[in-house]
């Protein structure tokens, strides 16, 4: 019974990225991805948040909201690699957080979303954070897109850092710098105006925009005309003003009747950072953040929406995650996936997705790591946490300076998501089956994708691409200092 999981697990995660054009749909839809950076579970409106986003909560009200949409890993670099490959970020080498002396990237090898469109003809654009290398051959216009503007990495990783030293922070358009340590109280109104000038410049044509909000990671900046107005402190201020970006996406859509031509997602790169305090998000009713492999970390907000195409109002529980949208769109565009060495890791969702009722997730297995360890496993209802470290804040920072962070441990522990999404309560001893099953589960993972834990090389996974140049590789992990061994890098 055993070595048949593990052969269901690898047959079904073997799936092809190479691609060959259909025959083209009648009406090829435009696609918006925003991306935010940091934000919480609980950040939302629609999602029982505090802060106003009456934006996102129309939204969600238009078509349908995620209860339990995943990241691969809780942080930047990692989340964005699986979102635009469809892989694990664990099968294409690229973990952590890229800091600006890395010298790794995208591999040239893998399939990206933005390269996915182009093989359709589509017009292509990222504005905001990339965060999968900064060197010129990882750069976004080398890997799809034909035009970005924003920030190579994450806009902590400037001279103002509050404990670590990194070099002055490029703002890029293309491949050029425009200007150094910008002032990142107009970043989310100048990455509008930049999306909204793209779709009223290629609305005659099919379009992929890519939004990655550099917010609202830490430090948070927010223009004069959102500051002080959310009545939930700076981070209310920040959420407020992408909500109002998403605002701005929507109606000029309308302005253009391209609402029934196009379909607009908005998620998270991974939880709330909670070591900032009044500076970080909420993940509640969710247990830890950012970092972290517990449901904070890795469940994130995601509604879509698409008039005509997608029901409003509709509410999905089936498990699903970003590195289901690489398959998802390339079905809904046109694109077969070919059989041949590479493979990806996600899975079509569009009839989750299109509220089709008989819809059940398409996947045995979720699984999640931190760096290289694989530490938790969801199959259905069921979550397995296999014994790891993890950071937890003792006592949260606040007023963008963070807290010290105490290193926690968890040993082998059940829980039942939909009776207990906070993960309060170990039901390992009454379910000793389901235990079992999900650690067979967790070692086909570890045979296909590795396991620094169990001392394991992934017999599946690819290199990540590297510079010419000899040089050390650098990941900045995003923790500041004294944590368990799971993964984190001590801060300097």
């Amino acid at each position: 019974m055993r070595l048949i999981v593990v052969l269901s697990f690898l047959l079904l995660s073997l799936l092809p990225v190479s691609v060959r054009a259909q025959e083209r749909p009648a009406s090829l839809p435009n696609v918006i991805l925003v991306f935010a950076d940091d934000l919480g579970y609980g950040d939302l409106g629609c999602y029982g948040g505090k802060n106003p986003t009456p934006n996102l909560d129309r939204m969600a009200e238009q078509g349908i909201r995620f209860t339990d949409f995943y990241v691969a890993q809780p942080l930047c670099t990692a989340s964005r690699a699986a979102l635009l490959t469809g892989c694990y970020p664990n099968r294409i080498g690229l973990l952590g957080a890229l800091g600006p002396r890395a010298q790794i990237g995208i591999n040239d090898r893998e399939t990206t979303l933005a390269e996915l469109f182009k093989s359709r003809g589509y017009a292509t654009a990222i504005f905001g954070k990339w965060h999968l290398g900064h060197l010129p051959q990882f750069l976004p216009t080398r890997h799809g897109f034909d035009e970005f503007y924003g920030l190579p990495y994450s806009n902590d990783m400037w001279p103002k850092h509050p404990t670590m030293k990194f070099p002055d922070l490029p703002l890029m358009e293309g491949e050029q710098t425009l200007e150094l340590n910008p002032d990142q109280t107009k970043l989310t109104t100048s990455i509008t105006q930049r999306a909204v000038d793209f779709i009223e410049r290629k609305r005659g044509e099919p379009f992929f925009l890519y939004v990655p909000h550099p917010m609202p990671h830490v430090p948070l900046f927010v223009s004069d005309k959102h500051a002080g107005k959310s009545g939930q402190g700076p981070y209310g201020d920040v959420i407020q003003e992408v909500d109002w970006s998403v605002g701005q996406i929507l109606e000029v859509l309308k302005c253009h009747d391209l609402d029934q031509r196009t379909l607009v997602i908005f998620t998270s790169d991974n939880g709330p950072w909670l070591s900032y305090g009044d500076h970080g998000g909420s993940a509640r009713p969710l247990r830890e953040g950012k970092g972290t492999t517990f449901e904070g970390g890795v469940r994130v907000p995601c509604l879509m929406r698409w008039p005509g195409q997608i029901p409003a109002g509709t509410v999905s529980g089936a498990p699903a995650g970003t590195i289901d949208l690489l398959p998802t769109l390339a079905k809904l565009i046109g694109v077969e996936l070919q059989r041949d060495e590479r493979s990806i890791d996600g899975r079509d969702i569009w009839p989750l997705i299109s509220g089709k009722p008989d819809a059940t997730s398409p996947r045995e297995a979720l699984f999640f790591y931190w760096n290289q360890e694989l530490q938790a496993v969801r199959s259905g209802k069921w979550k397995l946490h296999l014994p790891h470290g993890y950071p937890r804040p003792n006592p949260p920072g606040s007023g963008g300076q963070p807290g010290p962070v105490k290193p926690m441990r968890i040993e082998l522990s059940l829980y039942d998501l939909e009776q207990d999404p906070g993960e309060t309560l170990n039901v390992a001893a009454d379910h000793p089956d389901v235990v079992k099953r999900l650690e067979a589960l967790a070692e086909a993972c570890r045979d296909d994708l590795g396991d620094a834990a169990t001392k394991r090389q992934g017999k599946n996974v690819r290199p990540p691409g590297k510079d010419d140049a000899d040089g050390p590789t650098t990941l900045q992990t995003g923790v500041r200092q004294d944590l368990p061994s799971n993964g984190f890098e001590r801060r300097r």
